[in-house]
């Protein structure tokens, strides 16, 4: 086995598209962004002899709780039995680590959550990380090869209603936009929904680095919900790999009862099928019957709404490096109970 840096995109995505479990978190383009970001990456390739069977994009995060290496949604494998060369990499990265000098590797795979793959982890030396690697740990996916009249009659008999009831109103419309200057408008709704709800949003430099970089490829869209001239909600989706992305979103309060956001949702699902997309990823899910109190839990039964099934992975793992890593710990366990997470 061998670990070699892969500097071609073609030979990258092509990877990947051949590979079942995959988010853009680990696209060639998503690399793009975190260079943009001003962060160091690896396109890393494992190999068995000469063929490519598994790559890790890794990025290196400057942090005040500490400088650590990142790797979101990977490394991807393209077979299923694949706990040798995930060690190997692993190894490989341990050395990446302490050349780099950080304090410890953050990892959360898309590997199914069960005790089996749990105890490779621990048996590596990690532990559950006190917070989310920024990706998902569970998702709620639909399946999108159905027509449209198969995809709503599979839909909740609410949702199908909420859909008619704002496609039949005429001030009502959805508008596509690939343009980044209109990333300001969203912004300002999103900004409006962090501050009501209490949260941090991403910064505006964050989401439209994000944007500029996807779009260059024609992956990425903007879909407006308006209702008499003016913006009522608003949501960011990405398509790769045959596979349509529900990755930011926000509303306006003032228009809640005109259920926006549900034809919002239905008109990317029909942009996603446009596409050759044959998976829809609604990018985040929380268990309401075990989580009943999870701020997650509103936006998880909108999701669950449209059909589909949830999918849980491991949880983000901690791969401490050094000492100071029971700092970091520390710090985000207590802001983790802050948000209630």
């Amino acid at each position: 086995m061998e670990i070699r840096e892969i500097t071609q995109k073609e030979i990258w995505e092509d990877f990947l598209s051949k590979c079942k479990e995959k988010t853009f978190l680990q696209s060639w383009s998503w690399g793009e962004f975190q260079i943009k970001m001003g962060n160091k990456i690896w396109r890393l390739g494992i190999f068995e002899k000469d063929n490519l069977v598994g790559v890790a994009l890794v990025s290196k995060i400057k942090a005040r709780r500490g400088t650590f290496l990142l790797i979101q949604h990977g490394p991807v494998f393209i077979y299923d039995n694949n706990i040798e060369f995930f060690k190997f990499f692993i190894n490989e990265l341990r050395k990446i680590g302490k050349e780099e000098k950080t304090v410890f590797i953050r990892i959360s795979p898309l590997w199914e959550r069960n005790e089996g793959n749990q105890s490779i982890f621990k048996n590596l030396g990690f532990r559950e990380s006190p917070m989310h690697a920024n990706a998902y740990e569970a998702s709620w996916k639909l399946d999108i090869t159905p027509d449209e009249e198969g995809l709503l009659a599979n839909m909740r008999k609410t949702t199908r209603y909420l859909i008619r009831q704002a496609q039949k109103n005429t001030k009502i419309t959805v508008e596509r936009s690939g343009d980044p200057d209109n990333l300001k408008i969203y912004q300002e709704i999103n900004e409006k929904v962090a501050k009501r709800q209490d949260f941090v949003p991403f910064p505006y430099e964050y989401i439209k680095n994000e944007f500029e970089v996807f779009s260059k490829d024609n992956q990425c869209l903007l879909f407006f919900g308006i209702y008499e001239e003016e913006i009522a909600a608003a949501a960011m989706v990405v398509f790769w790999a045959g596979i349509g992305f529900y990755h930011q979103a926000a509303s306006d309060y003032k228009y809640a009862k005109y259920s926006i956001p549900y034809l919002i949702q239905w008109e990317a699902i029909k942009e996603a099928k446009n596409r050759g997309c044959v998976l829809y990823d609604f990018w985040g899910f929380v268990d309401p019957q075990k989580n009943p109190k999870h701020p997650w839990v509103g936006p998880t039964l909108f999701k669950m709404g449209y059909g589909g099934k949830a999918y849980e992975y491991i949880k983000t793992q901690d791969l401490p490096l050094s000492k100071k890593y029971w700092l970091t710990y520390i710090f985000e366990k207590v802001r983790k109970m802050k948000r209630g997470l």
